[in-house]
């Protein structure tokens, strides 16, 4: 498991983190959903908004750094494991134009409802 991507100590925090299996590398299978309960899509985002969201923000908060600091190179981070897991950088920037296009849509959504949801950063 040591030359799994996903295998790796967090430099000082005790921490690590291990790949159990590989779900998908298909990315269409990761960014098209269809709302269900049983919708892989659907349980990342929700485990998304419910904790790394908050917890970026209490981590930035705590450490004093800079708002976004967090998200922008956690995401950097996580796309970097997925670029050495060989899925091609046109690939990823595809489905991430896609996300991104998404969650601007909803944005404008959430402020033509009145705002966005409790919690959401």
């Amino acid at each position: 498991m040591i030359g799994d991507p996903w295998y790796q100590s967090a430099s000082g925090t005790g921490a690590t983190t291990h790949r159990v299996t590989a779900m998908s590398f298909d990315l269409k299978e990761l960014t098209d959903h269809d709302h269900s309960e049983e919708c892989p899509v659907c349980r990342a985002q929700n485990i998304v908004q419910s904790a790394l969201l908050p917890a970026a923000s209490a981590w930035e908060a705590t450490d004093e750094l800079p708002r976004f600091s967090v998200a922008l190179q956690g995401a950097a981070e996580l796309l970097g494991v997925m670029l050495e897991g060989g899925i091609s950088r046109e690939d990823i920037e595809s489905a991430l134009g896609q996300l991104l296009d998404d969650i601007e849509l909803r944005t404008a959504e959430d402020k033509a409802l009145g705002g966005p949801t409790m919690g959401s950063a």
